[in-house]
């Protein structure tokens, strides 16, 4: 097993030294996506409030939490959570 295992390392053609760790290209603010459920949760509301659909307020309350949950480090500042929670 030991030949084996020796023969395996020395025709072993990938190349460690070569290889390169993934950086995440830096994206813009302005390029990010949307925020789908943010904007769903908006409607929702919205719906909620003007047609009294209380099924439509519980969504809007659900896509508004997934929304905070999903918010990126960059945009956690106490006004940007304040404003979208309200």
């Amino acid at each position: 097993m030991s030949s084996h295992n020796s023969t395996a390392t020395a025709n072993d053609p990938r190349q460690p030294s070569a290889a390169k760790a993934f950086v995440a290209p830096m994206v813009s603010p302005q390029d990010l996506p949307v925020d789908y459920s943010g904007f769903i949760a908006v409607i929702l509301g919205v719906a909620g409030v003007m047609f009294r659909y209380k099924l439509c307020s519980w969504l809007a309350l659900i896509f508004c939490a997934q929304s905070l949950s999903n918010m990126k480090n960059m945009e956690n500042d106490l006004k940007q959570i304040s404003m979208a929670s309200m």
